[in-house]
């Protein structure tokens, strides 16, 4: 038999792309969109507004205990919720916290899973609940059998954690925020504003200060602001510094030496009456010529800018700016001796400026 030729398979038509209409402009609407999106803001943030006005009004003698509870707290206040309120409280504990009030997040689940052994018997315990029957309400017989006071932040005065409490604060609500009016929005607003009121007014009740303030923040820019001013200073034996009778080669050799451009002039007694810079021998010399039999009282200004020993960095820098100087001595506890000098690059390498 004769075998079939196979057929010659014939090369695939080559596939062009389809031609597109081009599509019809679409009107935009941009510009009504936008203005729509202001609108929902503008009243998300009016109703969150006047829930905290209204929050504000409803403040009262049950307040004010919870301000004597925290601020007289021996141990730390454990703030504890669920949810939206859970992370609220995170954000509560944290201010209390950075202002002093030692506190920490105690989530309700995890509490019934071990993290109650946190507490002590000198704490005091803030629950936020906006129902007041959330999972919170199971930590009760803990607080209770530890005798613990018991601050709850609810939005429902009648509820099973607002009965349980010592202290109720109300935080409730005419509206959410949310246009379904399903998510904590209001709710968790004025919860946030009542934790920073309480805060704040521990804070005033314990007299808080810069300083100490200063002491918590030590890192990042903020801490660096609040340093005091003597962490910076040159003191001991690089603070430069001479008598009123000090001849010119000594004051020349101090400010040499200690190569600050600047030297304080104290009187017998140690008190600090005046400050000698290279501008003013500058200014001297043009003014009286030959300066070799002078002395430093002939020389200084007097009455140099000065700052406390307990100021912080950014008095220092501010007093600085305002006068237009570079160097600032700073006094003794007395307010009379300088116990050291800071000088503008010192402001800088730290950061402050």
């Amino acid at each position: 038999m004769t075998p079939r030729r196979a057929k010659a398979r014939m090369p695939a038509p080559e596939k062009r792309p389809v031609a597109r209409r081009a599509a019809k402009p679409v009107p935009s609407r941009a510009g009504t969109t936008s203005r729509a999106d202001l609108a929902h803001a503008r009243r998300v943030l009016a109703v969150e507004a006047d829930a905290i006005r209204r929050a504000a009004q409803r403040l009262d003698a049950e307040f004010a205990r919870a301000v004597e509870l925290i601020a007289g707290c021996g141990g730390k206040v454990v703030v504890t919720g669920m949810g939206k309120s859970g992370q609220i409280c995170r954000k509560i504990a944290s201010t209390f916290a950075s202002t002093g009030t030692p506190s920490f997040f105690l989530h309700a689940a995890e509490g019934l899973h071990g993290d109650l052994g946190m507490l002590r018997k000198d704490d005091v315990v803030l629950a936020l609940s906006y129902s007041g029957e959330t999972e919170v309400i199971r930590l009760l017989p803990a607080v209770k059998r530890l005798a613990l006071p018991l601050i709850a932040m609810v939005g429902a005065r009648g509820s099973t954690l607002a009965g349980a409490a010592d202290v109720v604060l109300d935080a409730s609500v005419a509206e959410e925020a949310c246009p379904m009016g399903l998510a904590p929005t209001a709710s968790t607003t004025v919860a946030l504003a009542l934790g920073d009121a309480l805060a704040v007014a521990v804070i005033e009740r314990r007299q808080f200060r810069p300083e100490d303030f200063a002491i918590l923040h030590p890192g990042g820019s903020l801490g660096r602001r609040l340093l005091r001013i003597d962490e910076l200073s040159h003191s001991g034996e690089a603070l430069p510094v001479v008598r009123e009778d000090a001849t010119l080669r000594e004051t020349l050799r101090e400010m040499s030496a200690k190569r600050l451009g600047i030297t304080g002039v104290v009187d017998r007694r140690g008190a600090l009456v005046g400050a000698v810079t290279d501008g003013d021998l500058r200014r001297a010399l043009e003014r009286l010529g030959d300066l070799g039999d002078r002395r430093a009282r002939d020389l200084m200004t007097r009455n140099p800018k000065t700052v406390p020993f307990d100021a912080l960095a950014e008095q220092a820098l501010a007093t600085m700016e305002r006068h237009g100087i570079t160097s600032l001595f700073v006094l003794d506890a007395g307010g009379r001796a300088p116990a050291g000098i800071v000088h503008m690059h010192d402001l800088l390498k730290a950061g402050v400026v």
